[in-house]
């Protein structure tokens, strides 16, 4: 049953409250929990009192209370059943996007084929999905903030579902490009705003560690989905097929949302929230335009003496800083607001998520390209190739639920770089002919330990310093972030492609690629090593519960204050 949510997380806001009609020497801060940077340490003696008697009856310190809450099942639910039906819901539009991300590779020399679509060309369809997302999930973000992660979260799952459907009756290159490009506004909808119910109703703790490790061992069950599936349609069967399963898996998993996800459309809407038109327009058109010139710079008739490539390229970049210019100082509520990239590490962070998502990008491409056009490998042994990686991050992902909180983040992330780098550095020094166990297998286990890691700890990490209100914000930036990368890479890459496959041969600029990829898992090595610092993901307030502190002490400072 549709249930509405009037408070999706359980709060230790009442405990807070109490507070207030205590004196500062009588307060005590949690330690390791709450530490507001603008107030003096000395004003910070403690919350540690307890508490009243809580719903159970006993006497519990709000340290505990906080641990214990951070452990328990959302009071949202009504059962265990009720939380694993939207988990299952929730997990399963990770499954459906890397299902046409991953298996879009598998079947698209296929296309190629069958469509009659230029080699030269072959990265649009691939890129038209990724792009689509990552222009527009800032916007769908704030659709979601102001009406509910639940009704935009549906819809954008039934459109998936009908474009899919119509994908597999493509008759040409630009129907399937443009059908590629309308499915991506589908995950666009669908993707921010699971994060954001997800966020909403999980409080920092080990049973949102857990949830969220699910969520990503569930882009690594699509990523396996995806190619199996491609595999076995691109063998035995039409390629149309492919699109056609894929639309019956958006269509299941958009009937389990109507019945098990709470709506959340009432407290939304509360908030008082209000769309930035003129900064989604010119984010969307900006964004669009540049990865556009960048992209097709390799493929249009004189390359970038093409007039209209530099053209739009500038067009381009002006409608972007001026986005920049109206989410910053014109836009009363910013589709982006610059106050996000004050949290600490997070400027860091995105600029390693960038490029680690990027080198994601190019290993899904290009790697499995690599296998299928030099190592000689039919559709089913692509599948039967990537299986350690797709098992390796079944059991990483979840597994990491239980240690996210006893591990600091920034360790993981740092073993998670090298992951990133030993992927392709395999791929960039194999020779032709190479042994699979000696390099293909250890780049699948090295590209688990990239990928698995570091979306876990991001997903975590930015939800869990956003607040309430901005959850849908939360779910937007970290999936652009990784379509972006995706996006952007994909795009340099076919520009190296271009440039070198005449000078060097086929083989030699796809190794060309794979140390571009290289550089770029370095450089976000470098970035999480000194610049970011992520603790371990244990139980603690939420932003608002630690918004409404700082107010209460700030509050109480000022009452005192001669």
């Amino acid at each position: 049953m549709i249930r509405a949510v009037s408070h999706s997380r359980q709060s230790v806001g009442p405990c807070i409250q109490a507070q207030r009609s205590h004196s500062i020497h009588n307060q005590v801060i949690l330690k390791d929990s709450v530490d507001p940077p603008d107030l003096p340490n000395q004003e910070h003696q403690g919350l540690e009192k307890n508490i009243g008697n809580d719903e159970r009856g006993n006497d519990e310190s709000l340290q505990a209370r906080i641990e214990r809450l951070g452990r328990e099942r959302p009071k949202v639910f009504r059962s265990m059943w009720a939380e694993i039906a939207f988990v299952f819901s929730i997990c399963n539009s990770q499954i459906i996007t890397e299902f046409f991300v991953s298996g879009f590779t598998v079947i698209l020399p296929t296309l190629i084929q069958e469509l009659d679509i230029p080699q030269t060309s072959s990265v649009w369809p691939a890129t038209a999905f990724s792009l689509a997302i990552a222009s527009t999930l800032l916007f769908f973000g704030r659709l979601g903030d102001m009406y509910g992660g639940y009704p935009v979260y549906v819809c954008g799952m039934i459109w998936l579902a009908v474009w899919s459907l119509i994908a597999g009756f493509s008759t040409s290159p630009l129907m399937l490009d443009f059908c590629r490009a309308l499915q991506g506004l589908g995950a666009a909808a669908y993707l921010p705003n699971g994060v954001l119910l997800m966020g909403s109703i999980y409080r920092p703790g080990p049973r949102k560690n857990l949830v969220f490790s699910i969520f990503g061992a569930s882009a690594v069950a699509g990523f396996f989905v995806g190619i199996f599936f491609a595999g076995v349609v691109g063998q035995y069967t039409r390629w149309g097929w492919y699109f056609w399963i894929g639309s019956l898996l958006a269509a299941i998993t958009a009937v389990s949302s109507v019945f098990s996800i709470p709506s959340d459309s009432a407290a939304r809407r509360k908030n008082g929230i209000t769309m930035d038109w003129l900064g989604s327009v010119l984010m969307v058109s900006g964004l669009t335009l540049t990865v556009y010139a960048i992209t097709d710079s390799s493929h249009s008739p004189h390359g970038w003496k093409t007039p209209y490539i530099p053209t739009l390229l500038i067009v381009g970049c002006l409608l972007t800083v001026a986005a920049v210019y109206v989410e910053g100082w014109v836009a009363k509520l910013p589709l982006l607001p610059f106050d996000v990239f004050a949290i600490p590490s997070m400027k860091p962070l995105t600029l390693a998520l960038l490029l680690n998502y990027g080198t994601l990008g190019i290993y899904l491409l290009y790697v499995t390209q690599y296998f299928q056009i030099f190592m000689g490998a039919t559709p089913l042994q692509v599948v039967a190739w990537y299986t350690p990686m797709i098992l390796g991050g079944l059991i990483l992902s979840t597994a990491g639920g239980f240690v996210l909180h006893l591990i600091p983040g920034k360790a993981l992330l740092v073993f998670s770089g090298a992951g990133w780098i030993g992927a392709l550095l395999l791929f960039a020094l194999a020779p032709l002919g190479a042994s699979y166990w000696a390099f293909t297998f250890p780049s699948t286990i090295f590209a688990t330990i990239g990928i698995d890691i570091t979306f876990n700890i991001a997903n975590i990490f930015i939800t869990t310093q956003m607040p309430g209100e901005r959850q849908g914000l939360a779910g937007g930036l970290i999936n652009s972030i990784l379509h972006l990368g995706i996006t952007f890479c994909l795009g340099f890459s076919d520009i190296i492609q271009a440039e070198t496959i005449d000078r060097l041969g086929l083989l030699k600029s796809y190794k060309a690629i794979f140390w571009f990829g290289v550089a770029d898992a370095s450089i976000a090595l470098f970035l999480m090593t000194f610049f970011v610092k992520i603790e371990k993901a244990k139980s603690d307030l939420t932003a608002d519960e630690k918004r409404e502190l700082e107010q209460a002490v700030l509050d109480e400072r000022r009452s005192n204050a001669p």
